[in-house]
């Protein structure tokens, strides 16, 4: 069946808010293939973070595929500064696809969904960057927020995506 080895799907991702000025608000996620099991919390605060759990829907040859996004607020006006968007691609056959991952800012209008979802996954857009997993981390810097992350190279996949001030 060509899976890699065990059938399960999970990908653990941890968010760490690394910036004294800016809080990470409302996310909402995509998901093209799998469920949330654990949501991200509603915040996270300056220095500190939140975690979420992706997996695999059960008795499917599918895996655990998806965006998250987040607004990044300033601490004391409230008003969202930039959205964070992160992309993650933990498939169920390892012989036709890879773990992969992507990070970037989006324009603020712009919705978490599959297009979302097919530009990162595709590397279409200009906004991000993207890597196979196992890689080496990801470096996005915008003007106000920079963004990196990993990805293991496992079946059950653990992602840890770091934001600081720019």
């Amino acid at each position: 069946m060509g899976t890699g080895g065990s059938t399960h799907r999970q990908c653990n991702i941890t968010i760490t808010n690394g910036c004294r000025r800016y809080y990470l608000s409302t996310p909402r996620w995509y998901t093209d293939s799998g469920f949330c099991d654990t949501p991200f919390p509603p915040t996270i605060p300056s220095n500190d973070n939140g975690f979420a759990v992706f997996k695999k829907t059960p008795d499917t040859a599918r895996g655990a595929v998806g965006v998250i996004v987040y607004d990044v607020k300033h601490n004391s006006s409230h008003q969202i500064i930039d959205q964070i968007a992160i992309m993650f691609r933990n498939p169920y056959d390892f012989n036709l696809y890879s773990n992969l991952f992507a990070v970037g800012i989006l324009e603020r209008s712009r919705n978490c969904d599959e297009d979302l979802f097919d530009e990162m996954e595709t590397g279409t857009g200009n906004y991000f960057f993207r890597s196979k997993a196992g890689d080496g981390a990801l470096t996005y810097r915008g003007s106000r927020v920079t963004i990196k992350a990993t990805m293991s190279d496992v079946p059950q996949p653990v992602m840890k995506v770091d934001v600081s001030e720019t």
